[in-house]
C-alpha cells in the first residue's frame, strides 16, 4: 500500500465496514481534490457544500459528493477536460477509477460526472480492510458524485484552506457564512425524492453551535434564483426564522435521523432532534 495512503487512513478509528468504506471515500475526495487542483481547476470555481465543511471546516460526519460553484456563469463549461488530472491522481496512490460524465438530456444549470471504483477490490488492497471485505458484494461500487453549479448565484465570499494531505496543497472554499447560506437554501427548499435530508439538519446544527452567522443576501439571492422566494421574501433576521419555523412544522424527524445514522459515530448527537429542539435553537441564529 502506498505510504501516504497510510498515513491517510491512520488517522481514522475504524471498526466496520460502513466506517471503512466512508474513510476510503474520503481519501478519495481529498486525492481528487488534489488533482483539481493541479489542474487549475480552482481558478474557476470554489468547493462548497456538505463535504467543504467536512475537509476543510471539520465538521464531524462524513459527506458523500463534491460540489463546487463557478465564479461567474459559463454555459460551456464541461467537467471532461479535468479527468484526466483526476486520474491520474488517483491512479498514484493506487487507485483504480473510472470518471463518467453525467449526459443529460434536457439542460441544465449543473454539469455532474461520477468518479467509480470497485469497493471490495479496493478493501483487498489494504491489510486492515481484508477481513472487512467478506461483508461486500463482490460488484459494491465505491461511487462519487461530483457536480459544478454553471449558472450560479455570485456575490459570495471565498478563501484558500490549505490541505496537509495526501500533500500540502490549497483548496479555494466558500466562506463559512456562505457555506451557511447555501445549507439553509437547501434545508428549506431541497426536494430529495420526497425524502428528508437528515444530513441537512445536522449541518444546520453545527453551524449555530460554532456561531456562524447566515449571508442573508447570498441566500437571499439563491432562494430568487430558485424560484422559492420574491424580493420582499428574506430581508430580515425575523423572516429566516418564520421560514424555518414553517419548515420545521413539516419535518418527520424520526426519518432524518434515520438518514444521517450511517454518517455519524454518536447517534446520541442526534436523540434531541424533534420540532421544538430545532424552533429553540433557531433562536440563537444570526445574519451577516
Amino acid at each position: 500500500m502506498n505510504q501516504a495512503l497510510r498515513e491517510m487512513l491512520s488517522k481514522y478509528q475504524i471498526s466496520n465496514a460502513v466506517e471503512a468504506e466512508n474513510a476510503l471515500k474520503e481519501i478519495v475526495q481529498e486525492i481528487a481534490l488534489l488533482g483539481l487542483h493541479r489542474a487549475n481547476f480552482f481558478e474557476k470555481a470554489a468547493f462548497y457544500g456538505g463535504t467543504a465543511l467536512r475537509i476543510l471546516y471539520s465538521l464531524p460526519r462524513y459527506s458523500e459528493d463534491l460540489d463546487f460553484t463557478l465564479f461567474k456563469s459559463d454555459s460551456k463549461f464541461k467537467l471532461t477536460p479535468y479527468f484526466n488530472a483526476i486520474e491520474r491522481e488517483l491512479n498514484a496512490y493506487g487507485f483504480q477509477v473510472e470518471i463518467e460524465r453525467v449526459d443529460k438530456k434536457i439542460q441544465s444549470d449543473v454539469e455532474s460526472a461520477f468518479i467509480k471504483a470497485n469497493t471490495k477490490i479496493h478493501f483487498l488492497k489494504i491489510e486492515s480492510f481484508k477481513s472487512l471485505s467478506t461483508k461486500l458484494h463482490s460488484d459494491s461500487k465505491l461511487q462519487i458524485k461530483f457536480e459544478v453549479d454553471i449558472e450560479p448565484v455570485t456575490g459570495f465570499e471565498y478563501e484558500a484552506r490549505y490541505l496537509l494531505t495526501p500533500t500540502s496543497f490549497p483548496v479555494i472554499s466558500l466562506k463559512k457564512p456562505d457555506l451557511f447560506a447555501g445549507k439553509v437554501h437547501a434545508l428549506l427548499f431541497r426536494k430529495w425524492k420526497n425524502r428528508v435530508k437528515g444530513r441537512d439538519f445536522y449541518d444546520y446544527v453545527w453551524y449555530l453551535k460554532k456561531n456562524i452567522p447566515v449571508r442573508l443576501n447570498y441566500l437571499r439571492d439563491k432562494a430568487l434564483q430558485s424560484g422559492h422566494c420574491t424580493s420582499e421574501d428574506l430581508e430580515s433576521c425575523e423572516q429566516l426564522k418564520e421560514k424555518l419555523m414553517e419548515r420545521f412544522k413539516t419535518v418527520d424527524f424520526d426519518a432524518a435521523k434515520k438518514d444521517i445514522l450511517p454518517f455519524i459515530k454518536n447517534p446520541d448527537e442526534i436523540s434531541l432532534w424533534s420540532k421544538d429542539f430545532f424552533s429553540q435553537i433557531t433562536e440563537k441564529i444570526q445574519i451577516s
